[in-house]
């Protein structure tokens, strides 16, 4: 049984329809990686799953029931655009409010339990307001964890984070789905480090999803190159553009032979051409990269 299934599902602002025949499925204790532009239609796809606005036409299953089934509803967690936290109360008030919104029982060894997942046990006592961007981030997720939620839903969660925010929430994901009860479905224009966790991904343009795939198919999919450096990058380029159909310079400087090739070759060719080859070696495009590339209808 997967967690998620859409069939078919769109959503009309007015004349503008946001959300056209998609379709979408998210395995059970899978990271789900939702990937898509400003505007594609990520985060209305997200609310018509939680239920906070409803669909125009198709269908959302969780868990082979309808979404709006009560017992499918109270297996979610919730975080989309910002965490209902009161700024002046401090971490552990705010998750006890809410805990006893939802009538949770032994609320507070269920909040000591949850604070310590997302690595807040030691700033419970701080006030909400004086958090920083990755530690609301955090309460966030708690929150939303509060439950004991199979599917969770969370709209760009690393925004803004350092690289030690990032790291400690790429934990937290993977202890989150560890024991394979749990799913996650995650969006976030932050590509480089979604694939460090992400186990599927979903790519939504103009409402509509363009692909679906899982991490292992994205690492087939994505194409090999050899990246090299030379004393005299202008000729090398000239020289490669001859003998390979792809030759492009990448942002670090490095020239990138995209052709079924191998480093050997290269130097060989470079060197009876008068060119010594300084650095070489053969690397695999992103997620970032293959996304790019998608949407500028380029190879994957």
């Amino acid at each position: 049984m997967n967690a998620v299934e859409i069939r078919g599902l769109s959503k009309n602002f007015g004349p503008k329809q946001a959300v056209c025949g998609l379709d979408m499925t998210v395995p059970m204790g899978a990271i789900y990686g939702f990937i898509g532009e400003n505007g594609s239609g990520k985060s209305t796809t997200e609310k018509m799953i939680c239920g906070l606005i409803p669909a125009s036409g198709g269908s959302i299953k969780l868990y082979g029931k309808d979404h709006t089934d009560s017992a499918v509803r109270a297996k979610l967690g919730v975080l989309i655009e910002a965490p209902g936290c009161f700024p002046g109360l401090t971490v552990w008030d705010n998750m006890m409010l809410q805990a006893t919104n939802l009538s949770i029982p032994d609320a507070e060894r269920e909040v000591v339990r949850i604070l310590k997942t997302v690595r807040m046990e030691g700033a419970a006592g701080n006030k909400y307001k004086n958090c920083s961007l990755g530690m609301k981030q955090r309460v966030g997720i708690a929150m939303a964890l509060l439950g004991n939620p199979t599917l969770l839903v969370l709209d760009e969660p690393l925004n803004g984070l350092d690289a030690d925010g990032m790291r400690i929430m790429r934990e937290i994901f993977c202890d989150i789905i560890k024991d394979g009860k749990r799913s996650i479905i995650v969006s976030s224009h932050l590509l480089g480090e979604l694939q460090k966790v992400a186990t599927h991904y979903g790519i939504i343009r103009h409402g509509k999803m363009i692909v679906e795939m899982t991490a292992d198919e994205l690492d087939s999919s994505c194409r090999t190159y050899v990246a090299l450096q030379s004393g005299e990058m202008n000729k090398t380029k000239m020289l490669l553009g001859c003998r390979y159909s792809r030759v492009e310079e990448d942002e670090a400087g490095y020239l990138r032979v995209y052709d079924m090739t191998t480093p050997e070759e290269i130097v060989s060719y470079l060197y009876e051409n008068g060119i010594c080859v300084t650095e070489i070696s053969t690397d695999k495009i992103g997620l970032e990269e293959y996304y790019i590339d998608l949407m500028n209808g380029g190879k994957k």
